[in-house]
């Protein structure tokens, strides 16, 4: 029996796997769960996340990525070999499967090799790698071949990747360490400094899901949260609004305006044009905060289009990729030749 084709989204903030024939069969955490003595994993996953924050001194719960990138290759590995084997099961394929693999635009030939080694080592017999973007734009619908530019900006938990795109390649991109964590850790950092109260990684998801905007002016709510009191000790509740949420994701929000200002500004005017006439194209959870496709057409004077189904856009870009990969060359892909037989 043949080995099947698996296309994964290896996210600072979770994994999703995509199957040949099945499409998206997993989306969970990147956390990973492990006893301190032995190195044992404990749990993966939703399991793991669940531990955040309340694990005893004996177990850890360890995010392995950071910024898009392998912080901890051991548990990345075991991390990868765990969703493999929950996708794939056991005794089931005589063969190892094919793995296409996303990475940030603009990482390191170091970072990429270690991609590829977690993924071999994790259980697979060929990996490919492609940057996000490319991944994104395939997944949210846009014809990545065509003699046209097309720009899209992925904002993920660790990185932000803004790229234009034409003829199958890069003609220009932009990464940033900017995304959903680091806004969740800017509403900790403002709590902290405004109440002395410290609120943990999923009390800042919560609220930022809830009522954290990029544009203030379109939601005023608020929204009570509980926290440790750093005078006191003690626990305390206060209530936040959505204009303090909109202040404390003002720098973040800042970094990836700029961002997409800076590949706007170096794109040939013919691109140029074409991005006006059909618009940015936003996918990764990041982009679903709410008024951040408002302000950013506002900010560049281009309309802004949320793709469907945002969060999900680089894992099914990459399963319609690996899709490909029996049929065609993937290494002629990715080198830039393009063809109507690699139409997606």
């Amino acid at each position: 029996m043949f080995g099947c084709d698996i296309g994964i989204d290896l996210g600072t903030a979770s994994v999703l796997v995509y199957v040949r024939g099945r499409g998206i069969v997993l989306q969970e955490p990147s956390v990973v769960a492990v006893i301190n003595s032995t190195g044992e994993v404990l749990e993966v996953g939703a399991a793991a996340q669940r531990m955040l924050g309340r694990t005893p001194g004996s177990i850890s719960a360890i995010r392995p990525l950071k910024e898009g990138v392998i912080s901890n290759f051991d548990i990345t590995e075991k991390l990868l070999q765990y969703f493999i084997r929950k996708v794939v099961g056991k005794g089931i394929f005589s063969r190892k499967p094919r793995i296409a693999i996303c990475v940030p635009c603009r990482v390191t030939e170091v970072e990429r090799r270690a991609v590829e080694d977690a993924a071999r080592e994790a259980g697979a017999r060929q990996v490919y790698v492609i940057e996000e973007p490319i991944a994104a734009a395939i997944g949210a619908g846009i014809d990545i071949t065509a003699a046209r530019g097309s720009m899209v900006v992925d904002v993920g938990g660790g990185t932000t990747d803004a790229a234009v795109i034409a003829l199958g390649g890069f003609v220009t991109s932009v990464s940033i360490k900017t995304g959903g964590d680091h806004m969740d850790d800017a509403i900790i950092n403002y709590v902290r400094k405004k109440y002395n109260l410290l609120i943990g990684e999923r009390t800042a998801e919560s609220v930022k899901i809830s009522i954290g905007t990029a544009y203030p002016a379109l939601i005023k709510e608020s929204i009570e949260i509980r926290g440790r009191s750093l005078s006191s000790g003690l626990p305390e509740n206060r209530i936040i609004t959505s204009d303090e949420i909109a202040g404390a994701l003002s720098e973040p929000i800042s970094a990836i305006m700029r961002a997409v200002r800076n590949v706007l500004e170096t794109t040939p005017p013919e691109l140029v044009a074409d991005i006006a006439d059909r618009g940015i194209v936003l996918t990764g959870g990041g982009c679903l905060l709410h008024g951040l496709d408002v302000l950013m057409a506002e900010q560049m004077g281009i309309d802004v289009v949320v793709a469907d189904d945002a969060v999900t856009c680089v894992a099914s870009g990459t399963g319609k990729y690996v899709e490909h990969i029996a049929r065609y060359n993937a290494n002629d892909f990715l080198a830039g030749k393009t063809g109507r037989e690699l139409e997606f």
